[in-house]
């Protein structure tokens, strides 16, 4: 097993061989088929596709299936973020190492220089990268026993550093035209991060039942929104940081979440210095991604990102704040 970044991999600089790499991962027992699910199927020798101006002789398309019992053809990136995509196989997988491997994330400018792609491509290619991110198991984090912490920050540049526009009479908060993330953390387990429109107590409430286990204890600040649901766990600690409070007895505090939004935060303000509310859901997943990853090494991250790729293949619907 690889434990450190190599770069050199004949995956990252052979297209063959990153295709045999991710077939190995998704196709452990063999090829599925992604329409019927069959693995009744045939390899065919590499087939020419159409011709156009671009490939007069036509692109040879090479891993092609065939599935014998509904007939259709198929390669091991239908169904994935990579289907349809005319960048090199061995080039995403880069991307995708890179991504994983760094601890605050790496600008899609950084990414386009690197591999030799336009900037529009490399943030496309991002994109769909954090898609596979996204974590599939949606249980309750927590449980009796264990420990939740929830918090929520705001992400946007200072008041300050505004457009004037900005900091007319209706923009006086600090918090004025920043974006609110609520994140929830399991002590020793997994973040759940959400892109919220507003911080009221009824979100809150949702959020909370629907994501952490009521026999979790419930560790928050004083933030009025959390004190009616509290009552609906097996107890909830408070810390009043009004007060300069940040922890009491070792254990009524919200150091651990306060630890991933200063992360977070590094990499925003550090790496990609501005996100749009509109895609800000995919940034916290990369964020939460690489935190729940936190125990393996670079090599392992890389590879369950990789296989979070099947089943999600990114389509241009505006997303929006829940």
């Amino acid at each position: 097993m690889e434990n450190a970044i190599d770069i050199f991999a004949p995956r990252f600089t052979n297209e063959d061989a990153a295709r045999e790499h991710l077939e190995a991962l998704h196709w452990p027992d063999g090829p599925v088929c992604p329409h019927c699910g069959s693995f009744n199927a045939k390899r065919l020798p590499a087939q020419r596709g159409r011709k156009t101006k671009a490939h007069p002789e036509g692109v040879l398309r090479k891993g092609v299936v065939q599935c014998n019992d509904c007939r259709q053809q198929y390669t091991v990136t239908v169904g994935t973020v990579f289907e349809r995509s005319k960048v090199p196989l061995n080039k995403w997988l880069l991307v995708n190492h890179l991504l994983c491997s760094s601890k605050k994330g790496m600008s899609a400018h950084q990414i386009a220089r690197m591999i030799g792609v336009t900037y529009k491509t490399a943030w496309f290619m991002m994109h769909r990268i954090r898609e596979a991110m996204k974590d599939t198991d949606q249980g309750p984090i927590g449980g009796y026993g264990k420990t939740v912490e929830a918090d929520e920050t705001y992400v946007g540049g200072k008041l300050s550093n505004r457009h004037a526009s900005q900091r007319d009479g209706k923009h006086k908060s600090p918090f004025s035209g920043k974006q609110p993330v609520v994140s929830l953390v399991e002590r020793g387990g997994k973040v759940r991060s959400f892109h919220v429109a507003n911080v009221t107590g009824p979100l809150l409430r949702n959020i909370l039942v629907t994501n952490a286990h009521r026999g979790s204890w419930l560790m928050t600040d004083e933030h009025s929104g959390y004190k009616s649901v509290g009552k609906e766990y097996v107890g909830h600690g408070v810390v009043a940081h009004s007060r300069g409070e940040y922890g009491r007895h070792g254990v009524f505090h919200t150091n651990t979440i306060e630890g991933f939004f200063s992360i977070m935060k590094r990499g925003i303000i550090g790496v990609y210095h501005h996100v749009s509310e509109a895609h800000l859901r995919r940034y916290t997943a990369e964020f939460d991604f690489r935190y729940n990853t936190r125990e393996l090494n670079d090599f392992e991250r890389s590879t369950e990102a990789l296989k979070g790729a099947r089943g999600k293949r990114l389509t241009y619907r505006r997303p929006v704040a829940a």
